[in-house]
């Protein structure tokens, strides 16, 4: 299976807010062609966060040429998964991604597998898939043993899926090449972005230690744009990347997510989606 280049449009949410149909016509310009929403306000709007109707958001997007291929939304709970799936079907969407999970111990990472493997049933019944995407605190041990590892092993396969990001990966201490093996056909769709030279030591637990307590201002602290580049630009291996998942042949979409950048947005994604394509016609360079 061939790797299709996409975007995760939280790279360019400021542009969105400003002009939304304005910001994805010159992401189409760009040469982007498969999109994945980011919706942080599920509670009142079950599509992805702009508060547009499913049939207007599938005609527009139509009319730009660009495919909806997953969505993240938060805050998800099971009282919202069923108007979430029906607006995503109507978009066209298959893919719905739990984006980001905290715990203090491992029983909540028991607890947590546990919602995961309900809102995979869901997804599953309507035809769907259902991913979870890691930050660095997934490669924090409770009990010696990785919180991902334990979402692996207490979830069911053929219900949760992986969004594997390889930067927030390698942040927590983790080969990414290597950990690519380990999720085997677990793994789909990749979230790809760069790191710069500031950000040293690679792996976050050399600074706080491993038994620290990871919240969303833990996160804050590693999530600054003098952590992060555009694809290509900075010190990941991103060609060895590349050619793992190619070589495993599973995966379907390498997306871009650039959570932070010094250049304006759309500028970022441009070069970001230049070296990505470099990447994926030129294999040998």
């Amino acid at each position: 299976m061939s790797l299709s280049i996409g975007l995760q449009v939280y790279s360019i949410r400021n542009e969105l807010k400003k002009d939304f149909w304005g910001a994805l016509k010159k992401v189409a310009e760009i040469g982007y062609k498969n999109i994945e929403f980011a919706n942080h306000a599920a509670n009142d709007d079950p599509g992805v966060g702009f508060y547009i109707d499913a049939k207007t958001l599938k005609k527009g997007m139509d009319d730009l040429g660009l495919t909806t291929i997953s969505a993240h939304v938060h805050p998800l709970s099971l009282d919202i998964i069923d108007e979430v799936i029906e607006y995503h079907q109507t978009i066209g969407n298959q893919s719905i991604v739990c984006g980001i999970g905290y715990w203090k111990n491992q029983d909540e990472v028991l607890q947590f597998s546990e919602q995961l493997n309900k809102f995979g049933e869901k997804c599953r019944k309507n035809g769907m898939d259902f991913y979870y995407h890691n930050h660095f605190m997934e490669f924090q041990k409770f009990n010696g043993q990785y919180v991902l590892e334990t979402i692996l092993q207490n979830t069911e396969k053929d219900l949760v899926k992986i969004e594997f990001d390889t930067y927030w990966a390698q942040r927590g201490g983790i080969d990414p090449v290597q950990y690519l093996k380990r999720l085997g056909d677990r793994c789909d769709l990749i979230h790809q972005k760069d790191l710069t030279e500031q950000a040293v030591p690679n792996n976050i637990f050399e600074i706080i230690g491993e038994d620290c307590e990871i919240n969303m201002e833990k996160l804050r602290e590693f999530s600054k744009v003098d952590y992060f580049t555009e694809v290509g630009e900075g010190t990941m291996d991103i060609k060895a990347i590349i050619d793992e998942a190619q070589r495993i042949g599973v995966a379907k979409y390498l997306i871009l997510e650039q959570d932070h950048s010094s250049r304006n947005e759309l500028e970022s994604i441009e070069i970001s989606f230049k070296n990505l394509k470099r990447f994926l016609e030129n294999p040998n360079k």
